[in-house]
C-alpha cells in the first residue's frame, strides 16, 4: 500500500514538474517565463505576486475532478460516445441514436438542425460522476467529470478551439477503418496549441475491415506523437464482445442490457494470449522511450509491475509525451466503461494542468504568473463561450481560482465594468441546474452578464488577465438581404450570431451597399442563414459565394513621403520616412502585420506615432489590385518631420497611407487565394474519376490510400475551384463518396486569374467615382 502511494505521489509530483516545465509553450507570450530579463526600475517596484497554496479540503477534490473534451473528425462517433458515457453515469436514463428513429436525437445534440442534419453544430457543455476501480487497490472513488462534446465538421472549428483552450484533458476519438484524417490532425494541433493532454479511443471496432494496429502506427507517424495501445480487441467485427486490458493482464466484457454489466476476467482468451504478449511488450517499449523509470527498468532487463506501468502512462501522458490508446464500439456499447476508468487514472486534474495569466500592473515584459485552484484564492474566471439563451445572454466559464458565488460582484478585467451574477447555472446540454455557488477548477455558466468571448473575470482583488483563444481568419462570403421588408430581427440576428462566434463576420460593402457576412465555409454560412429563418423568423436572399482573397507584397520597399496642405489658418503637415517588408506569419498567434517605430532623437513627437500606426492599419483594409485585405507586410518607421504648428494625428495617418500606397505599388504586390485540404473517400472503382475531378480543379494530390474496396485521396485545391464540388463528386460516384475541406493557406493566384481580378476591380473605380 505504501509502495502505490509513493508512485502515486511520484506520479503526481513528476507530471507537474514536466508540465511546468512545458509552461513555456501554453500561450505564445509565456515565452518570457524561462528567460531571466533584466530586472526594469519599475518591476522592482511592483510588489512579488502572492502565492496561493491548496488546502488539504482543495486538494481532495480536485484530485477526483477531471474537465475533458471529446474531439475527432466529423462522423467518428463523439457524440455517439458522450451518449453512452451519460448512460453509463447515470445522466441520462436511455440511449438515443444521433439520427434516432424515434426523433429524440442524441442528448448533446439539442438543436434541431444538429438532429436533422445528424452533426453537431455548437459544443454542449455537461457533468457526471462516475465510481471508478483502482485496478491496483481494487479501492472504488467516485470522480467529478465535466464534459464537452465539441463538433467535428471543419467549419465549426472555433467551437474545439475555445473548448480546448479551457480543458485539462481531451478524447481523441478516431475510427477504426479511417484512422487519422484530415480533421484529426486539425484537433491533433489544436491540442498541442493549448497543451492538452490527451488518450485515444478508436471507436467502431464492430465495423468490417476495422484494423485497431493501423490507426496506432497513424498516431504515431501522422500525429506524431508516441502511442501504444492498451488494450487488445476480443472478437473481430460482429464478434467484438470486448477487450483484453494489457496494463493490468485481465479481460473486460460488456454484457446485460446496453453493455452496463462489466464483466472483469483474470483469464485472457487462449488464441489471444501471443497477441496480447506481444503487444503489452511493444507497450513496454513505447513507454521506455518517454519514461526514464521504465526506460531503466528495460535496461535492467527487468520487467515492469502493473503498478510501474500504470503510473508510467500517467505521467508520460500528463506530460504530453505518450497517448495511451484504448478500443471499443460505442454504439454496440462495448468498452466505454474501461475508457472512462482511462480517463480518471491517466488525464490530469485541474491542480496539474498549468494555468497562467498576466498581471495588468506590471509591465508587459513580465513573466506570466501561474494560478492556483484554490478556493480561498482571489477568483479569476475565463468567459469562453456566449449562447442567447431563454433568459437572456448565457456565459459560459472556467473558474481557474478562488470561488464564484451566485449574487455576487465580479469585474471584467478587459472593461473594467463591475456586474452581479443574477443566477449560476451548471449545464447539462440544453437543461441546467441552478447552484449558489463553483469552485476552481470547475465550468459553470452565467446570466444576465454582458460581455465578449475570452473575457477575464475577477473579484477585484487581483489583476489578472487571461489569454484568449486563438480565431482564424473567414475564408468565404455572401452577400445576404432579408427577403421583403428588413425587420429589426436581421440586425438582431446577425448581432447576436457575430457576438456569439469571433468566426462569423459581418460588414456592410462601401461601393454595393450590400451587407456581407463572412465565415469558415458554406455550410457554416448556410446554418446562420437556417438560424435567421428558424429562430428570427427572417427569410433572407443570399448571393453567390465570394472567396476572402488577399493581397500582399513579396520584397521590401522605401518610401519618403511628405503631406501638406494650406487651406488658410492652421494647416496640415506630416512627414514620413521608412520602408515595408514582407513577414511571415506567427505560428501560435497567426498574426501576420506589423507596425515597428525605430525612429530615434525624437524626430517625430511621440504623440503623433498613434496615427502613423492607424494611417498603416487602415491602409492595410484594401489593397489597389483587388480591393482585398492586405496581409504579411511590416512597416517600420526610421525617419520623418514635423511642423510645431501644422502637424497633426491626422496629419500623420493621412502621410501614412500616402506613404503606404507609393511604396505598395513598388513592393511587387500579388494576389493571394485561400487552399484548402480536400479529403476525398470513395468507392476503390470510383478512384480514377475522383482523381480525374480533381486535376480539373487545380487539385494537387497530395497523398492516396486503398484500403479494402475504399480509397482515400488528400489533395490541396484553391477553394475558388471548389464550388459545385459536392455535386460534381456525387455524380461521378453514384452518391457514394465523400469529402470534408479545411483551410490550409494563402497561396498567390495565376498571373492570368490575378490580372482578371484587377480588371474586375478597376471597372468598379470609375463608377464609385462618378455617384
Amino acid at each position: 500500500m505504501l509502495r502505490n502511494t509513493l508512485s502515486h505521489s511520484f506520479a503526481f509530483f513528476s507530471s507537474s514538474i514536466t508540465r511546468s516545465a512545458r509552461c513555456d509553450r501554453r500561450w505564445a507570450s509565456a515565452a518570457a517565463v524561462l528567460k531571466k530579463a533584466p530586472v526594469t526600475a519599475e518591476e522592482k517596484t511592483t510588489p512579488p505576486t502572492p502565492q496561493y497554496t491548496l488546502s488539504e479540503h482543495d486538494r481532495s477534490r480536485l484530485r477526483l475532478q477531471r474537465n475533458i473534451g471529446v474531439s475527432a473528425h466529423i462522423d467518428s462517433g463523439k457524440t455517439t460516445l458522450t451518449e453512452r458515457i451519460l448512460y453509463y453515469t447515470g445522466r441520462i436514463r436511455e440511449i438515443h441514436e444521433v439520427r434516432g428513429r424515434d426523433n429524440v436525437g442524441a442528448k448533446m445534440d439539442s438543436m434541431d438542425l444538429e438532429r436533422e442534419k445528424g452533426i453537431t453544430i455548437q459544443s454542449a457543455a455537461t457533468f457526471c460522476d462516475w465510481e471508478a476501480t483502482n485496478a491496483i487497490t481494487n479501492e472504488k472513488e467516485k470522480y467529478a467529470i465535466n464534459i464537452i462534446d465539441t463538433p467535428g465538421h471543419v467549419d465549426f472549428t472555433i467551437e474545439v478551439e475555445r473548448a480546448l483552450r479551457v480543458l485539462d484533458g481531451a478524447i481523441l476519438v478516431l475510427c477504426a477503418v479511417a484512422g487519422v484524417q484530415s480533421q484529426t490532425t486539425t484537433v491533433d494541433r489544436q491540442m498541442r496549441r493549448y497543451n492538452v493532454p490527451r488518450i485515444s479511443f478508436i471507436n467502431k471496432m464492430d465495423r468490417p475491415g476495422a484494423n485497431p494496429w493501423r490507426i496506432v502506427n497513424q498516431i504515431r507517424t501522422k500525429l506524431r506523437i508516441p502511442a501504444a495501445a492498451v488494450h487488445v480487441p476480443i472478437g473481430v467485427e460482429d464478434e467484438f464482445r470486448g477487450v483484453v486490458d494489457l496494463v493490468h493482464w485481465r479481460s473486460i466484457y460488456n454484457q446485460g442490457v446496453k453493455g452496463n454489466e462489466v464483466v472483469i476476467s483474470e483469464e485472457i482468451p487462449a488464441e489471444l494470449i501471443d497477441l496480447a504478449t506481444a503487444k503489452r511488450r511493444e507497450l513496454i517499449e513505447q513507454l521506455a522511450d518517454v519514461d526514464e523509470e521504465i526506460g531503466d527498468l528495460v535496461l535492467m532487463d527487468e520487467l515492469p509491475t502493473n503498478a510501474q506501468i500504470d503510473a508510467a502512462i500517467r505521467r508520460a501522458t500528463t506530460g504530453l509525451k505518450f497517448s495511451p490508446v484504448f478500443l471499443g464500439s460505442a454504439i454496440k456499447n462495448t468498452g466505454v466503461q474501461p475508457l472512462l476508468d482511462g480517463v480518471c487514472a491517466y488525464l490530469p486534474n485541474p491542480s496539474e494542468a498549468e494555468a497562467l495569466a498576466h498581471d495588468t500592473e506590471k509591465p508587459s515584459s513580465a513573466p506570466m504568473v501561474p494560478l492556483t485552484p484554490a478556493a480561498d484564492a482571489p477568483l479569476v474566471g475565463l468567459a469562453f463561450k456566449l449562447e442567447e439563451g431563454r433568459f437572456g445572454q448565457l456565459t459560459y466559464m472556467r473558474v481557474y481560482q478562488g470561488t464564484l458565488k451566485k449574487a455576487n460582484t465580479i469585474y471584467n478585467a478587459r472593461t473594467g465594468k463591475k456586474v452581479k451574477v443574477p443566477r449560476l447555472v451548471r449545464m447539462h446540454s440544453n437543461e441546467m441546474e441552478d447552484v449558489s455557488s463553483i469552485g476552481p477548477g470547475e465550468i459553470c455558466a452565467m446570466f444576465g452578464v454582458e460581455c465578449s468571448s475570452g473575457d477575464t473575470f475577477t473579484d477585484g482583488e487581483t489583476s489578472f488577465s487571461m489569454t484568449s483563444m486563438y480565431v482564424p481568419e473567414p475564408v468565404i462570403s455572401l452577400a445576404i438581404k432579408s427577403k421583403g421588408i428588413e425587420t429589426p430581427n436581421f440586425s438582431r440576428a446577425l448581432n447576436r450570431f457575430q457576438k456569439e462566434d469571433p468566426t462569423f463576420r459581418v460588414h456592410v460593402d462601401h461601393e454595393s451597399k450590400e451587407t456581407i457576412i463572412s465565415g469558415m465555409g458554406e455550410l457554416h454560412l448556410e446554418i446562420y442563414v437556417e438560424r435567421m429563418r428558424r429562430e428570427y423568423n427572417v427569410d433572407c436572399i443570399t448571393g453567390k459565394p465570394r472567396v476572402a482573397f488577399r493581397e500582399t507584397i513579396t520584397s521590401r520597399a522605401d518610401f519618403n513621403y511628405t503631406h501638406k496642405k494650406q487651406t488658410g489658418g492652421a494647416g496640415q503637415y506630416a512627414k514620413v520616412i521608412g520602408y515595408i517588408e514582407p513577414i511571415q506569419p506567427d505560428e501560435e498567434t497567426g498574426k501576420d502585420t506589423e507596425f515597428v517605430n525605430d525612429i530615434l532623437g525624437g524626430a517625430i513627437p511621440e504623440g503623433y506615432f498613434p496615427g502613423v500606426e492607424k494611417g498603416f492599419f487602415e491602409a492595410l483594409e484594401k489593397g489597389t489590385l483587388s480591393g482585398n485585405v492586405i496581409s504579411g507586410c511590416r512597416l517600420v518607421l526610421i525617419d520623418g518631420g514635423y511642423h510645431i504648428v501644422d502637424s497633426s494625428e491626422l496629419a500623420f495617418r493621412i502621410a501614412t497611407i500616402g506613404a503606404f500606397r507609393e511604396a505598395y505599388k513598388l513592393a511587387n504586390p500579388v494576389i493571394l487565394e485561400p487552399i484548402m485540404t480536400v479529403e476525398v473517400i470513395a468507392p476503390v472503382e470510383f478512384q480514377s474519376a475522383v482523381i480525374g475531378g480533381l486535376n480539373t480543379r487545380r487539385g494537387t494530390i497530395i497523398d492516396s490510400e486503398v484500403r479494402d474496396d475504399e480509397f482515400t485521396c488528400i489533395a490541396e485545391v484553391a477553394l475558388n475551384d471548389m464550388f459545385g464540388y459536392s455535386n460534381q463528386l456525387r455524380g461521378s460516384t453514384q452518391g457514394k463518396g465523400e469529402f470534408s475541406m479545411e483551410y490550409k493557406t494563402h497561396m498567390p493566384v495565376l498571373p492570368h486569374f490575378q490580372k482578371e481580378l484587377e480588371e474586375a476591380y478597376k471597372k468598379t473605380m470609375p463608377q464609385a467615382k462618378t455617384k
